[in-house]
């Protein structure tokens, strides 16, 4: 993947060990930003990518400030599409009771990278059954 630096301090999204899914994405701006509970930022993180055809970019929370924080990602995930060439921004939501300072350099998300499966769309008059059928939110079970 190609990654271009929009910022000079603009961090590139780094792996933290041999099996993370996530690449670590990293606050790049001027001033902190104070996230009061119930309170949404765009944190940019002066990045853009240039992702592989047929391949996505899932922006998800990250667990620890999801845990200590409440602080999660409005849209997760969040997609970046392969033609995308703007900046990153990740969107941030405080779930918490208490107000989160994010800063400059701060690890606010990952950045998970998959493959995207396209299909055809058939507009028919009847879909074929199944068991379940029309049954939604727990018709499963609990």
């Amino acid at each position: 993947m190609l990654v271009k630096r929009l910022r000079a301090d603009a961090q590139l999204p780094e792996y933290k060990s041999d099996g993370a899914a996530g690449m670590d994405l990293v606050a790049a701006i001027d001033a902190p930003v104070e996230l009061a509970p119930g309170g949404r930022a765009a944190i940019g993180t002066g990045l853009a990518l240039a992702i592989p055809d047929g391949w996505e970019g899932q922006v998800r929370p990250r667990s620890g400030l999801a845990r200590e924080h409440g602080l999660t990602v409005v849209n997760a995930p969040g997609t970046i599409d392969s033609d995308y060439r703007g900046e990153c921004v990740v969107l941030l939501v405080n779930l918490g009771e208490r107000a989160v300072r994010i800063e400059r350099g701060q690890r606010i998300a990952q950045l998970v990278i998959a493959p995207v499966a396209k299909v055809a769309v058939e507009s028919v008059e009847e879909l074929p059954g199944t068991t379940r059928g029309a049954g939604g939110f727990g018709s499963t079970g609990a």
